[in-house]
């Protein structure tokens, strides 16, 4: 049996690619390739380049391949983005899960494991936050990622299926052995634009808000090392198989680092002093996130291996290098045709 993965070319993606065929498993990718590389993919890991809301491809594909469960990644992640393009954002993440889901069900797929994130939250009321807090998003990216969780609580209320929701904290880091990491350019992950003004590929980071209410007046967030959580995403599917009911899981460390404590942890791991330039707050940026992690903990047989903002840094940096020497030989590029 194959384990579909979409957006599996893209970066959290590709690591759970890597994480599945490390494992043993058999595995499929359909990716646009929009933010994502095939190059990202191990050897042999069979690509199909379109969109994971065309059912016609996705139902074929499942088909063809014997799909047992559905990873999916695909989608749209940027806040501010999703602030000027709303539509764009539905469109992406809720009416592409919204096709996945019907071409799971025709296709007989009772195991789906989704990439959500705690922008379900918007600002908790209590920290940390867990599962079952009120979900009050501040943005249409928030906001479409919890309408897929509605249709799968929805979906498996009608149909002999079962999902299990991740909700992300934020995700940083690099594979430790440097294979894989974020390579999309422009990306807008705080410890990633850290990382490339540490290398000299910027020459500062914006910081947005410095008048919160929290002990240096930015933002804190509670990171998760991107390897950790694709083998968050192994122990789900081994949660699934073993015939677990659907639930929705916070995948974080429970601890959390404020914007300015991410800068000098990078600051200390490249060795680099770089400019940063204060701005004002961002529209939909939360304040405070950090995950009640007591649930995913006592549901999964999971234990973090990275939970260290150094070792994230060092991890990214040392994938940053090898980055810019890939792309000084032309040797990290897109796909042309399937």
């Amino acid at each position: 049996m194959t384990v579909l993965v979409t957006g599996g070319a893209g970066y959290i993606g590709s690591h759970m690619v890597l994480a599945l065929v490390e494992a043993g498993e058999s595995v499929v990718v359909i990716d646009n390739l929009s933010t994502g590389f095939s190059s990202a993919l191990p050897e042999g890991v069979p690509l199909y380049i379109g969109d994971a809301g065309d059912e016609n491809l996705v139902t074929g594909v499942i088909a063809n391949h014997g799909i047992e469960a559905i990873i999916h990644f695909a989608g749209s992640v940027v806040v501010p983005d999703s602030m000027r393009d709303p539509l764009g954002y539905y469109r992406n993440n809720t009416i592409t899960t919204r096709n996945l889901l019907a071409a799971a069900v025709q296709g007989n797929v009772r195991r789906f494991i989704f990439s959500s994130t705690a922008a379900v939250y918007g600002n908790p009321d209590q920290m940390p936050v867990t599962e079952d807090a009120p979900t009050r998003p501040l943005s249409p990216y928030g906001a479409s990622k919890l309408m897929s969780e509605i249709m799968m609580h929805d979906l498996a209320a009608a149909h002999d299926f079962q999902f299990v929701v991740l909700r992300y904290f934020n995700v940083a880091g690099a594979d430790p052995l440097a294979r894989i990491g974020l390579a999309t350019v422009g990306a807008t992950h705080l410890l990633k634009i850290a990382v490339e003004a540490a290398t000299g590929q910027r020459a500062k980071i914006d910081v947005y808000g410095t008048d919160y209410p929290t002990p240096d007046g930015s933002c804190i967030r509670d990171f998760i090392h991107v390897s950790d959580l694709a083998q968050a995403h192994r122990a789900a599917l081994a949660y699934l198989r073993q015939g677990g009911t659907s639930t929705t899981l916070n995948c974080g460390y429970g601890r959390g680092y404020s914007v300015l404590d991410t800068i000098e942890a990078v600051r200390r791991a490249s060795g680099h002093n770089f400019a940063v330039q204060y701005a004002p707050r961002r529209p939909g940026d939360i304040m405070t996130m950090i995950a009640d992690t007591g649930r995913i903990r006592a549901t999964l047989d999971w234990t973090p291996q990275y939970d260290d903002l150094p070792t994230i840094a060092a991890h990214a940096l040392t994938w940053e290098a090898k980055l810019a020497q890939s792309r000084d030989g032309d040797q990290w590029r897109r796909a042309e045709s399937a």
